[in-house]
This record gives C-alpha cells, sequence and structure tokens, in this order.
C-alpha cells in the first residue's frame, strides 16, 4: 500500500493527484486538483479489470494480460482540457506487458506486485529489477505462485478477496481467514461481501448489512459501497454513515478511492466525484463506459 508521502511525492506542486479508472475502454488518468477535476486521458486502451498503484508504479489487470508503468519516466505534457490524445494498446503508452496472462485483480505488498485470475491463481512478481514502462521494453522478472482460490476479485496488502472469502498472504502461502463471497478488499482490513462490509476486530465485525460491492481506507478515513448506497467514515468522528454524492438516484458506483486529503467515488458510467474535508461532493462525466476500479 502507497503511504500518504508516497502518494504525495507523485503529485505535483500544485497539490493534483491522479486518478486512475480501469474501464472497458481502457485505463483512464484523470487529474484532480482539490476537487476540481481537470483533464482526462485514455492512458493505456485495453479492457482493464482492475488497476493499483504503489510509489511510482501503476498496475492494470487486463483481459490480456498484467501490465505496469513507472511514473518516473513520465514526460510532462500539456493535453488541454477534456480526454486528450489515447494511447493504444502496445503503442508506446509506458505500460509494459510482465507475462502473467489475463487477470481480475492487481494489488501491492512489500514492494512486489501481486495479481490473481478467474481461476484462482495468485502470483507474486518482484519489480526491484525490472524496466517496467521503459520505452519499447517489458519487464523481465519471472511471477511466483502464491497459490490457489476461487475466482481473485480485489487485492490490497496481504489480503484478497475472492468468491470461497477472504484469504490472508503469509511466510507460507494463503490462509483463509473467512467470510464468504468477497467481492472487495483494503488492507486495513475492511472487506466488502456479499452479506455486508466487515472490519477486523475480535473476529469479522459488521459496519453495514447488505450486498457489498467496493471498500478503501485510508487511515481513519474510509469509503463504501453497500445495497447501493455510499457509506463515508470520517477521519473526526470514526463513524459510518450513508452519504449522497451528486449523482442520479440510478447511478451504481462502481469504486471508491482515496487521495492524499480527497475521497473519490465513481460510477459504472464514468461519473466522478470527489470531495474534501470540509467541501461537498463535486463531479464531472469523464464520457467513459465499464469503469470497473479506481485508484489514486
Amino acid at each position: 500500500m502507497p503511504t500518504i508521502d508516497e502518494k504525495r511525492v507523485y503529485t505535483d506542486a500544485s497539490d493534483t493527484e491522479t486518478v486512475y479508472l480501469a474501464s472497458g475502454l481502457g485505463v483512464v488518468s484523470v487529474s484532480v486538483s482539490d476537487d476540481l477535476i481537470g483533464e482526462f486521458r485514455v492512458a493505456h486502451r485495453c479492457r482493464a479489470r482492475d488497476v493499483a498503484t504503489a510509489g511510482p508504479y501503476v498496475a492494470v489487470a487486463t483481459d490480456g494480460g498484467v501490465l505496469v508503468h513507472d511514473r518516473r519516466g513520465d514526460a510532462t505534457t500539456d493535453a488541454g482540457d477534456g480526454a486528450g490524445a489515447d494511447a493504444e494498446e502496445g503503442g508506446g503508452s509506458g505500460f509494459a506487458a510482465t507475462g502473467f496472462g489475463p487477470a481480475t485483480a492487481v494489488g501491492f505488498r512489500d514492494g512486489a506486485l501481486l495479481a490473481g485470475d478467474t481461476d484462482g491463481r495468485v502470483g507474486r512478481f518482484d519489480l526491484g529489477d525490472t524496466e517496467a514502462g521503459a520505452a519499447g521494453g517489458t519487464a523481465d522478472a519471472e511471477w511466483g505462485d502464491l497459490g490457489r482460490v476461487e475466482a481473485v476479485r480485489a487485492i490490497d496488502g496481504d489480503f484478497i478477496a475472492a468468491a470461497d472469502g477472504v484469504h490472508r498472504i503469509g511466510d507460507s502461502g494463503l490462509r483463509p481467514v473467512g467470510l464468504d463471497d468477497a467481492r472487495d478488499v483494503d488492507a486495513e482490513p475492511l472487506v466488502a461481501a456479499g452479506s455486508g462490509v466487515y472490519k477486523l476486530g475480535n473476529g469479522w465485525m459488521d459496519v453495514a448489512s447488505g450486498s457489498a460491492t467496493a471498500v478503501d481506507a485510508a487511515g481513519e478515513r474510509g469509503a463504501a459501497v453497500c445495497n447501493g448506497d455510499l457509506y463515508a467514515r470520517a477521519a473526526d468522528a470514526g463513524e459510518w454513515t450513508i452519504t449522497e454524492p451528486p449523482f442520479d438516484g440510478d447511478a451504481t458506483v462502481a469504486a471508491v478511492a482515496h487521495g492524499a486529503a480527497a475521497t473519490y467515488a465513481v460510477t459504472e458510467a464514468g461519473r466522478l466525484a470527489v470531495r474534501v474535508p470540509g467541501g461537498a461532493w463535486r463531479d464531472r462525466n469523464l464520457g467513459v463506459r465499464e469503469v470497473a476500479a479506481a485508484a489514486v
């Protein structure tokens, strides 16, 4: 998991940060300054299932494989307001193939990239000696096998959300740690499952009941989607309450994420909303569809 300091390192001097969306169109990068949603573009064309960030790295799970990009090689460009220039698959976008194969989830743990697929395979890829994202190059390390679960849906830190529940990564491999039908997970740990949102305390403790689909946490802040409602955990109170983002009532929130200060929510239809402490939600339609995940 990236720390708050790491997130700040990879923003510019104007406190702008980049939100990455995994969508049916590809990886969409969105520039956000405080609560102002600015430039956005398709950073890499593919069918993206999941996206994760850690330090300089952006990883993407796609129907074609797992890709990784090192932002330290990014050039500063002015794309203008709007979608900007698209980066075609295999066309110099800086996203390098890693050889994992089709994937449904990606995450980071202890400086390594993790990935999983619909067959339940979970692998580990050491980024330490690679040149991921170098022009014309691909990462050359090998994937290690961490074990098997049922279909992998999300990975964050030590935890995996899978069709058969939550699993924890340890020195001896993967260990089931409870729940069923896990859909999303945060390394806190916090889990979105078919029966609700759970946090780990003295066993798994209910946060909200119902069909949960997304969770994310950053320190004391948290966000979750349960029964179609967007829940938020305030940093000052620590209590979970339903919040009203500026979406239509029938909009489906696909993912939630946190930046250094802001909280983000994005719908499947590509409407992104941002809120900073003490402010109201502000949103923008990005014109992309089939959004599945978000990362900052």
